[in-house]
């Protein structure tokens, strides 16, 4: 008996898918050779004395006191990320829910003149971390234009759109350097400055205003969404097939 020739094509296609999706999947993250910067991402974050007094955020049950130090304005490219919920490790502790996520940035020298796909970053649960195996890119690399920033939102809404940042995004937040607290023992401050190092150096930024300008489109991703396609659609195809003794 020969086998219908739609057998050989939708074979042929979920392997080829397969493929692509593992290939797309790896490689969704590389950062593109020609980059189309904003402006705002060759600038300093801007800083400037904040007299606001301090006030007082709710969430999931939980009250948080928040004292403002100073207005921060930060327009950085997203290297890497880590998302909380407040319901694991440390975070879940010390009731901390506030704390919607820590990104990593960078900006100016780091973000156009550096090939940032010789470096791996990674974020901690508190940490952003990095490193390059090439001692003349690790020499190029600006410690001062890079930095690790717990974002503070109640907002839903701000919550929300935090939660949909990816790696390579532009992005661009407005809000408090601050410190805050809850009403359970736990409390945290801020860096003030981008020259620290080290346990501390973390900008806690509590977020008024948060956008993603530009996402980072490096074409791995678009194929990442046609490979998934292509794996769903014939494995469907394959078993509606075999359920109508097609195949």
């Amino acid at each position: 008996m020969h086998s219908h020739p739609l057998k050989l094509v939708n074979t042929l296609v979920f392997y080829a898918s397969c493929i692509l999706l593992v290939t797309s999947c790896w490689q969704r993250n590389e950062f593109p050779a020609e980059m189309q910067l904003s402006e705002g991402i060759l600038e300093e974050p801007g800083q400037r004395q904040a007299d606001e007094p301090r006030f007082t955020a709710s969430l999931n049950g939980v009250d948080y006191t928040i004292i403002p130090r100073y207005h921060y304005d930060l327009t950085g490219l997203v290297v890497s990320y880590e998302h909380h919920d407040g319901n694991y490790s440390l975070h879940r502790l010390w009731n901390d829910h506030i704390n919607v996520a820590d990104v990593c940035v960078v900006w100016g020298h780091n973000a156009a003149e550096i090939d940032l796909n010789r470096f791996d970053f990674w974020n901690g649960e508190f940490t952003c971390n990095f490193h390059t195996r090439d001692s003349a890119d690790w020499e190029r690399f600006r410690l001062d234009e890079i930095a690790n920033n717990h974002l503070l939102a109640a907002d839903p809404y701000l919550r929300k759109q935090i939660k949909k940042l990816r790696i390579g995004d532009q992005i661009h937040i407005r809000g408090w350097l601050a410190d805050y607290s809850n009403d359970q023992g736990f409390s945290r401050g801020t860096s003030i400055t981008r020259e620290d190092r080290g346990n501390g150096a973390c900008e806690t930024i509590y977020v008024n205003g948060f956008s993603i300008i530009k996402p980072m489109d490096n074409g791995w991703r678009t194929l990442l969404g046609i490979a998934l396609l292509g794996v769903i659609a014939s494995s469907l195809l394959w078993l509606i097939a075999v359920a109508r003794g097609i195949f």
